[in-house]
């Protein structure tokens, strides 16, 4: 970024939105460590800067542009306007009898434009799938329900119920601090951190070109949330690394894809509808962080063994000698670069909100850089003011995907939607809670084609977790199950798009991609069934019971793996594989007389199948 961003010779509306950016991120900053303003303000305030920039920083085709034309110009600052309409009436709007005063003509106008503006600059930075979703909502409530329009207007923009209800409350407080953190600590040579502590851990094992993606999509897919960004970060250099040791090219992208998107259940940061779910459930987000650790690790458990039973299946060996980087030489030179990390837990764990949290760790950031020579010269003025800068910019998508998601969840709750939908889950299911989950697994990867995790979660909040908890899920579970499915979308057909965005690294063919990515990940569609029916999972209950069920679970993923990649002390045929597979599921079930079935039969088919290939050398790398 030029320093000299005033009198260079860029394009005006480039210039000021370059500034507006930065401006938002410092904004964003002041209130964490000043306290927020009401609300309303709060709220009213990052709607319209991220409305007004993404006017002018996109065409109409969704794709960067630094020349707006004037009708964007317009366009932006209208929405500007409407955006800030109720901050600049605070008092008229808190004083009004909502549902009885009738609305003003103004308020109607500005209302359906401010309505009208937000599902285009959405379609502009996600897609039209969110804005369609939104419109047919909508609708629903003006053409088969009772609900006034002008109800349904006031509901959406008058009252902290739609466009400015909670989601958008999350996006302002906690989403940009850790969005702007991630920015910043990207800068700073996190990125090559995570990349070379991975080469170090894992580089040296069987298939560990693989692993070594596992492990960076892991770590970076905490920090950045987003399973399309984290595949386009780690995967430019992991997966033609993968195709190059010998994995097929629609292996090596389902493995960044699947790695990528389980970051965003993996602590201590994970995605950014991980802060959404606290708020619902009303907990601070280290209570949450806590529930999703054993889930993710069990998803992560699963993938590595995944990995590493095709790698050995396949013959391919270690990451090259001359990428190896030894551990100790990671740390020495860069691993002080984990201290914003540590500081965040810490800060969390000190109990500390999140935004507080946040802000700590950000502040942390440059002075930790600025500690070692190695790191040192990423410590510059453009640097920091480009981290601004990016961090905002990726604000911007997240900002219109929660207002969006907003007009959804205000029209179900006006509507009574959400009451209609769960008894219609619970009269399917006839009062079969493991019917109600498959019904809730298929309504949640659906409504999660094509969207970002966040807006996909909310919905599925007002659509299916009532549901569930009528049927007695603990409330915990029931957001952990709908999260982990508006996760899973991203890698599930037919529109997996963190399979999509792999393709375009690896050129594999998008349905063998997608096969096996679904294979890889096929544990993180059976986990939420885990612990909807054993709590001790989400790390609730005594530490022994914990212990023993989350052991038992972790030898069951792995045996599912194994029964995927059909190997473990050698190659498995169809039945020997079959078998397996059941002895699995009977290991993951919370049932202790199953489990022993489960090892029993997992014991002799693993015990025949050792003596069966005890004599047979490895492989070649060859073509296998």
């Amino acid at each position: 970024m030029n320093l000299a961003i005033l009198t260079d010779k860029m394009p005006i509306f480039a210039r000021i939105s370059r500034l507006m950016l930065i401006g938002m991120a410092l904004w964003h900053l002041y209130v964490a460590f000043a306290g927020p303003p009401n609300p309303y303000i709060m709220r009213g305030v990052h709607v319209a800067l991220a409305l007004v920039l993404i006017y002018w920083t996109t065409d109409r085709r969704g794709l960067r542009t630094d020349t707006p034309g004037w009708i964007d110009v317009i366009l932006g600052a209208v929405a500007m306007g409407a955006a800030l309409y109720p901050s600049f009436n605070l008092d008229y709007i808190t004083q009004r009898f909502l549902y009885v005063d009738p609305l003003l003509p103004i308020d109607i106008v500005v209302g359906i434009t401010l309505v009208v503006l937000l599902l285009e600059a959405t379609r502009r930075m996600l897609g039209p799938m969110l804005p369609l979703t939104a419109i047919a909502f909508m609708a629903y409530g003006l053409m088969f329900t009772s609900t006034l329009p002008s109800v349904i207007l006031e509901q959406l923009f008058m009252t902290p119920e739609g466009i400015f209800g909670i989601p958008i409350a999350v996006s302002a407080t906690y989403m940009v601090l850790f969005i702007l953190f991630g920015s910043l600590v990207e800068k700073m040579g996190v990125g090559q951190l995570f990349m070379d502590f991975a080469v170090a851990l894992t580089g040296r094992q069987a298939g560990g070109p693989a692993k070594v993606a596992c492990v960076t999509s892991g770590l970076f897919g905490s920090v950045s949330g987003s399973a399309v960004a984290n595949v386009m970060t780690t995967g430019t250099f992991s997966i033609p690394l993968m195709k190059r040791m010998g994995f097929k090219p629609a292996f090596a992208g389902a493995v960044e894809a699947v790695a990528s998107t389980g970051g965003q259940i993996m602590p201590p940061v994970m995605g950014a509808a991980a802060f959404v779910m606290a708020e619902y459930l009303g907990v601070g987000y280290l209570t949450v962080a806590k529930y999703a650790l054993a889930p993710a690790i069990l998803f992560y458990v699963a993938l590595f063994a995944a990995v590493h039973f095709e790698a050995k299946r396949k013959g391919i060996g270690s990451v090259p000698k001359e990428d190896q980087i030894p551990i100790k030489e990671v740390l020495m030179e860069r691993g002080h670069l984990f201290i914003p990390l540590i500081v965040i837990v810490g800060v969390l764990i000190m109990g500390y909100s999140a935004p507080y949290a946040a802000l700590c760790g950000i502040i942390s950031v440059v002075p930790v850089a600025a500690m070692r020579k190695t790191t040192r010269h990423y410590v510059t003025v453009e640097n920091i003011l480009d981290a601004l800068e990016n961090g905002a910019r990726n604000v911007l998508s997240i900002a219109a995907a929660c207002a969006c998601a907003g007009i959804v969840v205000g029209v179900i709750d006006i509507t009574g939607l959400g009451l209609t939908f769960s008894n219609f889950v619970i009269e399917a299911a006839q009062d079969r809670l493991v019917i109600a989950l498959i019904l809730s697994m298929v309504a949640g990867i659906i409504l999660g084609m094509g969207m970002p995790t966040t807006p996909a979660y909310i919905v599925q909040v007002a659509l299916l977790v009532p549901a569930l908890v009528k049927l007695g899920v603990q409330v915990e579970a029931a957001h952990l199950f709908v999260f982990y499915f508006a996760i899973l979308s991203a890698i599930t057909p037919p529109v997996a798009m963190a399979v999509y965005a792999a393709n375009t690294l690896s050129h594999a063919k998008i349905v063998e991609a997608s096969w096996a990515a679904v294979k890889l990940g096929a544990t993180g569609f059976i986990v939420p069934f885990m612990f909807v029916y054993e709590p001790a999972i989400l790390m609730q209950g005594d530490w022994v019971h914990i212990a023993i069920v989350i052991t038992q679970a972790t030898i069951g993923v792995i045996l599912l793996a194994a029964a995927l990649q059909r190997y473990f002390f050698g190659r498995m045929d169809l039945i020997t594989s079959a078998v397996l597979f059941a002895a699995s599921l009977c290991l993951i079930y919370p049932d202790y007389r199953i489990t022993l079935v489960g090892l029993a039969i997992a014991g002799g088919v693993l015990a025949l199948q050792k003596v069966r290939h005890r004599d047979t050398v490895a492989p070649t790398p060859a073509n296998n």
